[in-house]
């Protein structure tokens, strides 16, 4: 059965009963999750994290997918990812994130760092050769600074790029996470000489408010 999309609360906002103890923006971030249709959504259908709804939607439009694919999530934790490619048909799954991750039945979660030099031959031994699919939601830690915080996430996208090109089949496929910023000229150059196709998507449930977009390369060779 598909996931039902979510849809805006018809209901009046839900208002925090009580602010003690908390700081202004532990309150913002509370009547932000009780008021956000892609968080209940998420809760009802199961899903570690509302996150999972992005990778659903850029799979709707792109077909990242594929039945039998073997698939690799680079900081998979919590692990919504993992569950969404597992549900649409992946027939191999490995995620690994410096965090651990709770059990996902058919998913292999390995916590470790993707960039450790002997990371791509594990995880190409447990996918029992290359990858199909390299999926990124990875994101620093920001620091509210724009261009700190977009030079932070660039470095982890090139990182998860040149792990990429060194799992993937050909006409494989690519999603990492970027902030929008102006920096990522080189890394879409790069894109684009390896990859047959490469777009930028701010899927419906990533949240208004953030700089977030995503990078959707396919056709690697």
């Amino acid at each position: 059965m598909a996931p039902k999309k979510p849809s805006a609360p018809r209901s009046k906002a839900v208002t925090l009963r009580t602010a003690s103890g908390r700081s202004t923006a532990q309150q913002a971030w509370l009547r932000r999750q009780l008021n956000d249709p892609y968080v209940a959504a998420a809760r009802a259908q199961n899903y570690r994290s509302r996150a999972a709804f992005k990778l659903i939607e850029l799979d709707d439009r792109y077909h990242l997918v594929r039945k039998g694919a073997r698939v690799v999530d680079l900081g998979a934790a919590p692990g919504g990812w993992a569950q969404v490619a597992m549900q649409r048909g992946a027939a191999i799954v490995v995620g690994v994130d410096l965090l651990p991750i709770d059990e996902i039945a058919g998913a292999t979660l390995l916590q470790g760092d993707f960039a450790d030099p002997d990371m791509p031959a594990r995880l190409a031994a447990l996918l029992g050769g290359k990858a199909d699919l390299v999926l990124s939601d990875m994101a620093p830690n920001t620091i509210g600074h724009g261009p700190t915080d977009h030079l932070r996430i660039m470095a982890l996208a090139e990182l998860a790029l040149d792990f990429a090109m060194n799992i993937l089949a050909p006409s494989g496929a690519f999603v990492t996470k970027l902030f929008q910023g102006g920096s990522e000229r080189e890394m879409l150059a790069t894109l684009k000489q390896h990859f047959a196709a490469v777009r930028h998507a701010k899927p419906p449930a990533s949240r208004r408010e953030s700089s977030e977009l995503y990078v959707v390369a396919t056709g690697f060779r």
